[in-house]
């Protein structure tokens, strides 16, 4: 049951909001609604019919005490042009079933049953005739008798104006109501919208506004936003520093072996150098994360046809498959290239050939490299994207590997885009599959 209330539960905060605004006010309604008609209307009708139970009975009293049917005709017309009453003697009992009323004239019901507790010799009551009379037939001395009867004397006329104020007044409020819950969950949008924002990279201007404890969550997230940002700042700063002092001895090594002679000695420690620049540049990527460029309007497909050109000059086996969708996303495309090439080198490096594709939704840019490799074990998936992971010995160990940086700084490019990168099997090439998804 309560899966079943929250499935029809409004998923936005502006219609839960309305809900539960509105639905107090709708019940409210419903039950004054209620009890007002069952106390009022229908008090005020069981009095008038009364008074018009008391006129009958009179009527009665008069016809049925005249000594012939002419003196009770001469008494039914001037007793019905006096009290307003349509009288007919005699008149033919209609063949009713019973009382005839439409199903929702509650006033109706209770007139019916205070005008016969009174008046035993009403045969019949026909309230659908006419929706503005009563056609009443009575039994007499001299036969039966039809009275007609304006509608106005046993209920209240226009009962419903009461409801349509009720409800217009139940709208007006609500419309109140809701301008100034709209003003109260204003803040929470943009906080929202700030937040989902500097998730994918960007940064929007934000001030905290609103009740007491959504401007504390402002300044919670202004602060946590300023502390991240100023940490990138410092990370960017030391790893400059770092990267040109790394970069100083690996120089002089270089120099240092050039001029001694050649042998398989010297040839090993080049190729020591040569990774450990390797390491540095790869490292030096991770961390950086593209931190100075900013996102801009970019035609992903563009993106993607440029990645499987520079790797086709490469001499690499990568083809451009299926593109589904059109538009630009707000992206930082040399990270996003960077995430990409390395997607494809590391299909490449564990498979022979490789295929990209490209698909564009509402609200995710995914980008699909697969390839027709080994693949990476379901269970070793989360950890082949932690840094500095070399999975290597399980995937193809013939052919050298990189220093486990490639995944870890695809998945990081795809965090800072509000998105992810996922890892599975794929079913065109039999290899691996890595999906990188960029929020739109």
């Amino acid at each position: 049951m309560g899966f079943r209330v929250k499935s029809w539960m409004p998923r936005g905060l502006y219609g839960r909001a309305a809900l539960i605004l509105i639905a107090p006010i709708v019940a409210i309604q419903l039950v004054v609604s209620i009890i007002f008609i069952q106390r009022h209307f229908e008090g005020v009708t069981r009095q008038l019919s009364k008074g018009a139970m008391i006129e009958l009975r009179f009527v009665l009293a008069e016809i049925d005490a005249a000594p012939d049917i002419g003196t009770a005709q001469a008494r039914a017309a001037h007793l019905g042009a006096a009290l307003a009453m349509d009288v007919i003697l005699p008149s033919p009992l209609p063949s009713l079933s019973g009382d005839r009323r439409d199903i929702f004239d509650w006033s109706g019901g209770v007139m019916l049953v205070t005008l016969k507790e009174g008046v035993p010799k009403i045969a019949g009551v026909d309230l659908q005739a006419d929706p503005r009379a009563v056609h009443l037939w009575l039994t007499t001395q001299h036969g039966p008798m039809r009275v007609q009867m304006s509608r106005s004397r046993f209920t209240v006329s226009n009962p419903h104006q009461l409801l349509v104020v009720m409800v217009a007044a139940s709208a007006f409020m609500t419309a109140v109501a809701f301008l100034f819950l709209r003003n109260q969950l204003m803040p929470i949008t943009r906080l929202a919208a700030a937040a989902e924002a500097f998730g994918k990279g960007q940064t929007v201007p934000y001030r905290p506004r609103g009740a007491r404890e959504v401007r504390a969550a402002g300044a919670a997230f202004l602060d946590m936003r300023s502390r991240i940002e100023r940490q990138i700042e410092q990370r960017t700063r030391l790893l400059s520093g770092v990267s040109h002092d790394l970069r100083t001895p690996l120089t002089r090594l270089k120099l240092g072996l050039a001029f001694l002679p050649e042998d398989d000695d010297t040839a090993a420690l080049t190729r020591d150098v040569q990774d450990m620049e390797r390491l540095v540049d790869e490292f030096l990527a991770f961390v950086r994360d593209e931190a100075g460029e900013e996102p801009v309007a970019s035609d992903p497909a563009t993106l993607v046809a440029q990645a499987v050109e520079n790797a086709g000059r490469m001499g690499l086996d990568v083809t451009l498959g299926q593109v589904e969708g059109e538009g630009s996303v707000r992206l930082r495309p040399q990270a996003v290239m960077r995430a990409l090439e390395n997607l494809i080198m590391n299909a490449v490096r564990h498979g022979s050939k490789a295929e990209v594709t490209l698909a564009l939704t509402d609200r995710t840019c995914r980008i699909t490299v697969e390839d027709d490799g080994p693949g990476i074990p379901k269970d070793r998936r989360e950890e082949a994207m932690q840094p500095f992971a070399r999975l290597d010995h399980a995937r193809n160990p013939n052919q050298g590997g990189g220093v486990g940086l490639g995944l870890a700084i695809t998945a990081d490019v795809a965090r800072a885009h509000g998105g992810m990168l996922r890892l599975g099997d794929s079913q065109r090439l039999g290899g691996l599959k890595a999906d990188l998804i960029l929020a739109r």
